[in-house]
């Protein structure tokens, strides 16, 4: 018996499938789980800043652990994880974002000009608050990985400080040390703002260009897939 004739029908789901998008593999787990850890970390350690100590230092040794790995992936991870895959200029970046006003901006599989800057300078960011807070906690308690650190610090810079506002030894320490733990509090303060601009500027980034290449990036950051080449 012979095959029966396609029909127009089968046809039409042929050409559409031959047309539809070609989904890649772009986001490696090291990379897909560490954005929602690193995001979700932060958002931890900032909600419980105030209420829950032991949590909120968990979350800032989480969000150090996230930011050293996603670092070192970035240099010896996957294909469209490694910097030199995706960081651009600042020509590139600007030329980018007006792009996206004026609706020319060219789609990249990877992270966008825009979205790689924003990615490094979100690990900066991020990295300082974890540092600043490791160094406010050892002021403040003694405690975690940095105490030593600010301890011998503290102790080379006490007769300094007592020679200049001639104190005498004890009053020349506290002094020292309630000034230390003052400049590491805002610090600490200072990078925490910095990031909540940065988060709200990646949002933004996102849902921009999300419409403009008409492409879920959430979805994306999840699954790991985006569409392929246009």
């Amino acid at each position: 018996m012979s095959e029966p004739a396609p029909t127009d029908a089968n046809n039409s789901e042929v050409q559409i499938a031959a047309a539809a998008p070609r989904s890649v593999k772009v986001w490696d787990p090291v990379v897909r789980i560490g954005h929602w850890l690193l995001a979700g970390g932060f958002l931890t350690a900032y909600l419980t800043a105030e209420e829950n100590q032991p949590v909120h230092v968990l979350a800032g040794y989480t969000v150090a652990a996230v930011v050293g790995l996603r670092i070192i992936w970035g240099f010896v991870g996957t294909k469209h994880a490694r910097f030199a895959g995706f960081v651009r200029g600042p020509r590139a970046v600007f030329g980018y974002l007006a792009g996206l006003v004026t609706g020319k901006s060219k789609r990249s599989v990877g992270h966008n000009p825009a979205g790689a800057a924003m990615t490094i300078a979100l690990l900066l960011c991020v990295g300082g608050t974890a540092i600043s807070g490791m160094a406010l906690l050892a002021a403040e308690e003694g405690e975690g990985p940095l105490a030593g650190f600010i301890a011998a610090e503290s102790e080379a810079a006490g007769p300094v400080t007592r020679s200049a506002v001639e104190h005498d030894l004890a009053e020349g320490a506290e002094m020292s040390e309630e000034g230390g733990e003052e400049m590491f509090e805002e610090v600490h303060e200072t990078f925490v703002n910095f990031t909540l601009l940065l988060i709200g500027l990646h949002i933004v980034g996102v849902i921009a260009s999300s419409l403009a290449h008409r492409e879920n990036l959430v979805r994306a950051m999840i699954t790991g897939r985006k569409r392929g080449e246009d």
